[in-house]
């Protein structure tokens, strides 16, 4: 369906209006505006061949047909310079009307296209973290598990800050993540982790609230310091 996109919103729009009314009646008007061109050509041979025709003459009746056909060749261009204006004006305005219906199909069409593949990023952007999880190594949840507790200890100053030290350091998280296997971390936004270590599959172990497990590294944010009470 999304590769018919540009022959509904563009070309079946564009080719009603080919067939449409206004451009019809455009077309008319520059038809009949091309016959009277072609009468006032031919009027203006008959004005010419009768000028010549009176020189050789002088009688009243060549006079009268001089005069008649002069003016009717005034006539004709009268009414061909309002028809001209008439024609061109008609076919400006379906040109106008034109541009902008293409401009507005094509924009719908940008539209649907922008929403198809952001529809299709974010499924994939679920797929992938899914497949993330699915990739967690079974060895990363013995290896938190085997670590000695004492190692999760950390210095408090006399301001209540709690600061890192030289094999830890602090985060914040920035997602929510929510455990979905054994040896997984919960986490909450803004709540603060020791971080332990920090895999090469793009998973960090570290302890929140007494917990400890594995999450996503992109999800936290290092911190230089934290509220003791937020990893108490």
């Amino acid at each position: 369906m999304r590769l018919n996109l540009p022959k509904f919103n563009v070309a079946e729009p564009l080719r009603a209006q080919i067939t449409g009314a206004p451009l019809e009646d455009a077309r008319h008007l520059t038809h009949r505006y091309d016959k009277l061109r072609q009468e006032v050509e031919a009027q203006v041979a008959e004005v010419l061949r009768r000028r010549l025709k009176s020189r050789g003459s002088v009688s009243a009746e060549s006079s009268v047909k001089l005069q008649n056909a002069e003016a009717r060749l005034t006539e004709l261009k009268s009414t061909t310079v309002a028809l001209g204006r008439e024609a061109t004006a008609a076919m400006l305005s379906v040109e106008e009307h034109q541009q902008q219906m293409t401009f507005h199909k094509l924009c719908t069409m940008v539209d649907a296209e922008r929403s198809y593949h952001q529809h299709a990023l974010a499924i994939l952007d679920k797929l992938h973290s899914e497949m993330i999880l699915e990739k967690l190594p079974k060895e990363f949840s013995s290896q938190s598990e085997k670590m000695d507790p004492d190692t999760n200890s950390n210095r408090s100053d006399d301001h209540g800050q709690l600061y890192q030290d030289d094999t830890f350091f602090i985060a914040r998280a920035i997602h929510p993540f929510d455990a979905q296997a054994d040896g997984e971390l919960n986490l909450a936004i803004d709540d603060y982790v020791v971080v332990r270590q920090v895999g090469p599959n793009g998973w960090s172990e570290g302890e929140c609230n007494g917990k400890a497990g594995w999450f996503p590294s992109a999800y936290i944010e290092r911190q230089e310091k934290a509220p003791s009470a937020k990893l108490m």
